[in-house]
């Protein structure tokens, strides 16, 4: 059995909250192989430092095909790089961060992948040796969570049924996106071909072409409606990280009391950079809070150990 691979999509501006990453998955994650930042080319340099004999930094344009090709940072909205091709309207770096984690868990070498964005910081002991493969992994199925008056998510779910051939489902509906995610190289790879078979196209031109879409939601649906891939997953309704996606940026004392809501098996939690809670802040709370935190950890979480 191989180990799993770390996999996270990142770019200049998370900068400093993924340097935070790393350092709590240096000090809490084991049993990985490698822990592989796939960041765009012209942030190489930013990341350097952050590499390893288990951390390997990848230029996007690894994964990516010659016809799509990053726009000048001058030529920018909202702080956003665009990626632009003769074959579809420019995509933005989060449509490129999706493509990405496709694409790089069918090119890596290993069979399973455990998908962290940028924002997520480990407090607890984490041991992936059980998420080997012939085990099974968890899919986070959350359900009736997505609603009609989610006008972001409501899309989302329409565009992963119209790319893997399915009919939209009524609402509410299960929604697969969360923290925490574990992918499988079949199961992806399998995706990625049903999207060209209903599509007549390359998936990531079938991808780009969409723009409004979510990678967990078409991994999720493919999974539940696949039954060789559903073999290699077990559903679980709840991820081990706890998620602040508001707007307002949290003060320490905010923070500190999110984290002390912690669950006895969540290992991580996750701010949303568009909060502008300073890292200076997480780092400073999560030091205070440690002690606290790792004394009520377990090392078989109760929602994850379901699925060996």
């Amino acid at each position: 059995m191989t180990p799993v691979a770390l996999l996270t999509p990142t770019y200049g501006r998370d900068l400093e909250i993924c340097t935070l990453l790393c350092e709590s998955v240096d000090r809490h994650v084991t049993s990985f192989s490698k822990h592989y930042l796939l960041v765009p080319d012209c942030d190489l340099s930013l990341f350097a430092p952050l590499a390893s004999d288990r951390r390997i930094i990848i230029p996007a344009s690894s994964f990516l095909p010659d016809w799509l090709r990053p726009l000048p940072r001058m030529i920018q909205r909202k702080r956003r790089q665009f990626w632009w091709s003769l074959r579809a309207k420019p995509v933005n770096g989060w449509h490129v961060q999706q493509i990405l984690k496709i694409a790089a868990t069918i090119a890596l070498p290993y069979e399973r992948f455990c998908i962290l964005d940028s924002d997520i910081v480990f407090f607890r002991d984490f041991d992936l040796a059980r998420f080997q493969q012939p085990n099974a992994i968890p899919l986070l199925r959350i359900a009736d969570a997505v609603t009609a008056d989610q006008p972001r998510h409501s899309r989302w779910l329409e565009t992963s049924h119209q790319l893997i051939g399915l009919s939209t489902p009524p609402f509410p509906a299960p929604d697969f996106i969360g923290h925490i995610i574990f992918w499988d190289k079949e199961t992806t790879r399998a995706l990625a071909e049903r999207i060209e078979a209903v599509t007549g196209m390359s998936w990531i031109e079938a991808l780009c072409r969409t723009r409004e879409f979510s990678e967990y939601l078409l991994y999720g649906f493919f999974v539940e409606n696949d039954a060789p891939a559903a073999q290699h997953h077990s559903i679980v309704p709840k991820a081990q990280c706890i998620s602040y996606w508001d707007d307002p940026t949290l003060s320490k004392d905010e923070l500190t009391r999110l984290l002390l809501r912690a669950d006895t098996d969540d290992v991580a939690f996750s701010i949303a950079s568009f909060s502008g809670t300073p890292v200076a802040t997480i780092r400073e709370v999560v030091a205070e809070s440690g002690a606290i935190l790792t004394s009520s950890a377990v090392t078989r979480p109760a929602e994850f150990a379901a699925s060996c």
